[in-house]
């Protein structure tokens, strides 16, 4: 045994004498509570929850509220409304992307010698081959362009139309995988890619899932039948598929963990796995996420929509095995693996994301003492949080979706022992980095939010009337509205928030290309803007 923890305390060592490999794992709208890490019963993720017990449980992870802008804060450490991405999301037949005029992660890595993929989703911008990701860092992709896709016959329909979206790097479209699930052919293209890596020359892996995102209005929630059949304790049908889409995403984390560990990669990697926002509950976009006992859910600005479930992992953190109290956004994964992987830092200009390296692997305070949520003045809506006062101005959807959706998320037992025999916690504990079962319990309910318990009692909040204020430390379920009790403080909220909008850039949205439809091009979504002149014929949408 003493060898063994012997060898394994060499590998890590030796690790850090190089540039450590990076692989992000990106769930596509997992909501806050749908993770066993939380405390969550109904759903077990045994493998996710395997790589929070060993690492960090990110707790003040913050994201933005929908797609788009928050990968492409993830990707060039700015907040969307410093690159003109804070108003939704982008559409396939919409002529714009993230701006060419912005460096991205992985050409700053690039530069330090890693080799770069992404598997699965891009959503940055289609319309011309310039901005896609294989013209944009990444030296391969397997994966869909658009927004979300069904999860076997890998067709998008949005905007009244509807195509085909998936492709091997640019040019081939992938006809081929027809029929397959999605989350099975990203899991096997990211472990052949870990498998075949070379590994004198340090990897970076985007698996950015589709799961759990909804597909098509035909059957929005899919997973293979046997799968879901395993969650027959669920009565609701739509959280049970929902289920089974989620035990294959926890599958995939597994096997990327198996096969960085058979690869003898794992002892010199960073693995951060996040949502990319918070979850579309109570059929929200069709779907049945839970962020419960959060406020509010996807493309709203409650903590629901923007705090993200969230897990950090390497054999490189000084202090894991804890829940890591530094509030962080989306936007300093950029600085933050960039100063990890050797770089710069200080090459890094005019971005928003700060470099919390040191700070999440020492437990230290981070510089970050604030977080702009968004701003989106089309929306009339905007939120920022500055130390433990979060102010909340305006909503989305008329307030319809500004509550608490509670599901039977609590009953039932967790499965420790899936848990410690997931193919994650066996990679983990190859290093002997595991933990054992009663500090994976003590982290599990250090974990869970529980705002029940609070003697302060509700005062209401509705943001179409007046701005909110709530002490998020305290409360972080946004129930008591501080606003008229600490009118000073509100006051100097409005006015940050007022200098912070000066700064914005406006949003870039443009009008639907209707030659963009994919029934001009074989019913497949592609990058048109190549192919047609610069004068569009145009749908306002």
């Amino acid at each position: 045994m003493w060898c063994i923890a012997l060898a394994a305390w060499l590998s890590v060592v030796a690790a850090n004498s190089r540039s450590p490999h990076i692989v992000l794992i990106v769930a596509d709208d997992l909501g806050w509570d749908d993770v066993g890490f939380h405390g969550s019963n109904e759903v077990q993720t045994p493998n996710i929850d395997a790589l929070a017990a060993a690492g960090l449980v990110l707790q003040h992870h913050h994201v933005a509220p929908v797609c788009t802008p928050s990968r492409a804060s993830l990707m060039t450490g700015k907040y969307a409304i410093h690159t003109g991405m804070q108003h939704k999301v982008i559409y396939g037949m919409e002529p714009r992307g993230l701006p060419l005029s912005e460096r991205i992660l992985p050409q700053y890595l690039k530069d330090l010698g890693y080799s770069t993929h992404l598997v699965g989703k891009w959503h940055l911008g289609s319309y011309k081959k310039a901005y896609l990701p294989c013209q944009r860092g990444f030296d391969t992709h397997t994966g869909f362009i658009t927004g979300k896709i069904d999860m076997y016959d890998h067709t998008n329909m949005e905007t009244g139309t509807w195509g085909f979206d998936f492709r091997r790097d640019p040019e081939i479209i992938s006809h081929d995988l027809f029929g397959k699930y999605a989350t099975d052919i990203y899991t096997e293209e990211a472990v052949k890619l870990i498998k075949y890596h070379n590994r004198t020359q340090p990897l970076f892996l985007v698996v950015a899932h589709s799961a759990v995102h909804s597909g098509n209005p035909y059957e929005p929630l899919r997973a293979p039948e046997d799968v879901v059949a395993k969650f027959s304790h669920i009565q609701d049908r739509q959280r049970q598929k929902f289920a089974g889409m989620l035990w294959k995403l926890d599958e995939s984390v597994g096997k990327v963990m198996e096969a960085l560990q058979e690869s003898g990669l794992l002892s010199d990697s960073i693995v951060l796995f996040t949502s990319d926002n918070g979850g579309p509950a109570a059929g929200f976009n069709r779907n049945a996420a839970s962020n419960y006992p959060l406020r509010g859910v996807k493309n709203t600005l409650w903590e629901g929509g923007v705090r993200a479930a969230a897990a950090l992992f390497s054999p490189l953190l000084q202090k894991p095995s804890r829940l890591a109290p530094q509030r962080l956004h989306i936007s300093d994964w950029l600085p933050t693996l960039y100063g990890a992987a050797g770089g710069d830092t200080s090459i890094l200009k005019g971005i928003d994301g700060f470099n919390s390296w040191e700070a999440l692997s020492k437990d230290l305070k981070t510089e970050r003492t604030s977080v702009v949520h968004n701003i989106d003045d089309i929306f009339g809506s905007a939120a920022i949080t500055i130390n433990q006062w979060k102010l909340l101005k305006g909503t989305t959807y008329n307030g319809t979706w500004d509550g608490w959706y509670e599901t039977s998320k609590r009953k039932g037992e967790y499965q420790i022992d899936a848990t410690l025999q997931s193919r994650a916690a066996k990679a983990i504990r190859s290093l002997g980095l595991m933990p054992d079962k009663d500090k994976v319990f003590k982290m599990r309910a250090a974990a869970s939010i529980n705002c029940s318990q609070s003697t302060t009692a509700p005062i209401a909040c509705n943001p179409l009337v007046a701005p909110c204020l709530f002490n998020i430390d305290d409360d972080p379920c946004e129930r008591v509205n501080m606003a008229e009790k600490e009118p000073e403080i509100l006051q100097k909220m409005l006015i940050k928030l007022k200098e912070i909008n000066a700064t914005a850039v406006p949003p870039n949205n443009r009008n639907l290309d209707l030659r963009g439809d994919p029934k001009y091009w074989g019913r497949v979504f592609v990058n048109f803007g190549d192919f047609v002149s610069e004068n569009p014929s145009i749908i306002d949408l």
